[in-house]
């Protein structure tokens, strides 16, 4: 034995020791710790500790969640979030139908204004009530219905409101900045400018001492206030544009510093205090409808090649001879195509195809089952989850109305609750501080009269107060719906423009100026409206006993009428 192996022996003996105690105390270890745990898990948790916020439980164990402020959560994944959802929307049938179906339920043809100026503290006599309304609505329809209020000179104010929401449910916000830009034929200058979401960001040359206080394009003062935008001269995507030269932003002020008149509109919908940007309508279930999406794309793709016919012919083994007649003898100056499919990695499938195989090359195929008969169920139970993230019922999100009337009722009815909520908003945030800026200017040219208007802010809201209102729900049943909204202005429950507008997004204004005109031009013609009442017959006398004959004959013969009818 040399002097290795006696080392062996004396050092092998400690170490199996050491590594038998080692594992002795890890073993020991962890039989304490799942103690510990089991003990944790019935008793030592505490609240939600025991549930939600569980560290011990094996689904949350794993559920390790870091928590940020609406900053942090929102900027770091803001430009994927609006790249994804804008992808989704121009690849997926689905987003492509809620976006569009939320932008047509509830700005639709526009929301549209009606003035609701405080008479009774404007001390407004009924003529001169009358005369502000009349002049209020043709100098707004001067400048709203026509494509002179678009800073582009595209869209009127009515479209604009449209692709403003639009755009903000794709891509979370949007801005609406408000320059005056003098333009020839033009009565008014204000201008609206929409600007998408991207061109909102935090320049690369903002000092360090304020980058706190710039977070995605949106400086806040020390108190939290939004106070500015910070917007580049172009889109961050763009290919218009020489991509190696350097961006440039422009700060611009949300109020002006010497008037406080309003600059720029911020249009998001804001979901935790201190959130400065807005996050796509979909951004929840992103996820999912990508998944969907590859799903739907799978089976339609295995479905179109389950339906593909194809025949396959198999050639025997080359002994010179043409089976087919396929080939002609050559000549110097023929051209001969070759045939579809035959040899190599040619072989493809189509709608009647023959393929021709090589000696020896064989297909096979893996049957693919389809039509999938639980795609529809599968997808349905998937939609359903889908539409409520959206706040839609699968009815209103898939156009599928199928069940009763009382059922798709309810639909509609649950439907317009948030319809209802997202246009107050848009009215508030939108349509309202434009109209002010508009009517700021309309008194300043002498096109309105409100005097007094800038003397109190009380003032100015009193001839600036409005209702907008939006296309109408549709009409289940009209006879019931028109009675309901009949019986509602009876009762001074509603108005009968609010209710006309709703119901088939007339103008109760204009209606009665037109009806007016149709009274006296029927007068004038001497016609009536409807068709005239048919003449009722006095029936001649009888004899008693008759009666009582003719009234068994004739209750007899109602009851057949009635039967008939």
């Amino acid at each position: 034995m040399n002097w290795l192996d006696k080392t062996l022996n004396f050092v092998a003996p400690g170490i199996a020791a050491k590594r038998e105690a080692s594992r002795l105390d890890v073993a020991r270890h962890e039989a304490a710790q799942a103690v510990i745990n089991s003990y944790k898990e019935s008793f030592g948790g505490k609240g939600y500790g025991r549930h939600g916020a569980s560290r011990t439980k094996s689904s949350m164990v794993m559920w390790q969640t870091p928590v940020g402020d609406a900053d942090a959560d929102i900027h770091e994944n803001i430009n994927e979030l609006r790249a994804r959802a804008r992808d989704l929307h121009m690849g997926s049938d689905v987003v492509a139908a809620a976006h569009k179906g939320l932008r047509t339920n509830i700005v639709g043809t526009g929301l549209r204004l009606n003035p609701a100026f405080d008479s009774k503290f404007l001390k407004l006599s009924d003529q001169e009530s009358e005369d502000l309304r009349a002049s209020i609505h043709r100098e707004w329809a001067l400048w709203a219905e026509t494509s002179k209020c678009d800073a582009a000179g595209l869209n009127d104010f009515y479209e604009l409101q449209a692709l403003a929401f639009l755009s903000t449910l794709m891509s979370g916000d949007v801005f609406a900045l408000l320059p005056m830009l003098p333009r020839d034929h033009a009565v008014y200058d204000l201008r609206i400018n929409l600007v998408e979401a991207d061109r909102c960001d935090t320049p690369f040359n903002v000092q360090l001492d304020d980058l706190d206080r710039v977070q995605s394009g949106v400086e806040v003062d020390a108190d939290g206030m939004v106070v500015a935008y910070y917007f580049s001269n172009r889109h961050p995507g763009s290919s218009r544009f020489d991509l190696t030269s350097e961006r440039e932003w422009v700060r611009v002020e949300k109020y002006g510093k010497q008037t406080g008149r309003l600059n720029v509109i911020h249009l998001f919908e804001a979901e935790r205090p201190g959130q400065r940007r807005g996050i796509p309508i979909i951004a929840p279930i992103i996820e999912s409808l990508k998944l969907l999406n590859q799903y739907t794309e799978a089976e339609l793709m295995a479905a179109v090649i389950t339906s593909m016919y194809t025949v396959f012919v198999k050639t025997p083994g080359d002994d010179g001879q043409d089976p087919y007649g396929m080939n002609e003898p050559e000549t110097d100056n023929q051209y001969q195509e070759p045939i579809p499919g035959t040899g190599g990695d040619n072989i493809k499938m189509g709608r009647g195809a023959i393929v021709y195989l090589d000696p020896g090359e064989d297909v096979q195929f893996a049957d693919p089952s389809r039509p999938n008969p639980n795609y529809e169920a599968f997808v349905r139970a998937l939609l359903k989850q889908i539409a409520a993230a959206l706040e839609l019922p699968y009815e209103i999100l898939t156009k599928q109305f199928t069940s009763s009337y009382s059922a798709s009722r309810g639909a509609l009815l649950e439907a317009w609750k948030m319809y209802r909520m997202r246009r107050s908003w848009l009215a508030k945030t939108l349509c309202q501080p434009i109209y002010e800026e508009w009517f700021v200017e309309a008194v300043t040219k002498g096109r309105i009269n409100a005097p007094g208007i800038f003397d109190d802010p009380a003032i100015f809201a009193a001839y600036t107060r409005a209702e907008w209102h939006g296309p109408s729900q549709g009409l289940l049943d009209p006879t019931k719906e028109v009675g309901a909204a009949v019986t509602r202005i009876e009762n001074n429950l509603s108005t009968a423009t609010k209710e006309t507008v709703e119901l088939n997004g007339g103008s109760w204004e204009q209606n009665i100026q037109q009806r007016a005109y149709e009274k006296a031009r029927l007068k004038e013609l001497g016609l009536t409206e409807g068709a005239a009442p048919v003449p009722v017959m006095p029936s001649e006398p009888s004899d008693e006993g008759d009666e009582d004959n003719d009234d068994e004959e004739g209750g007899e013969e109602k009851d057949g009428e009635e039967a008939q009818t």
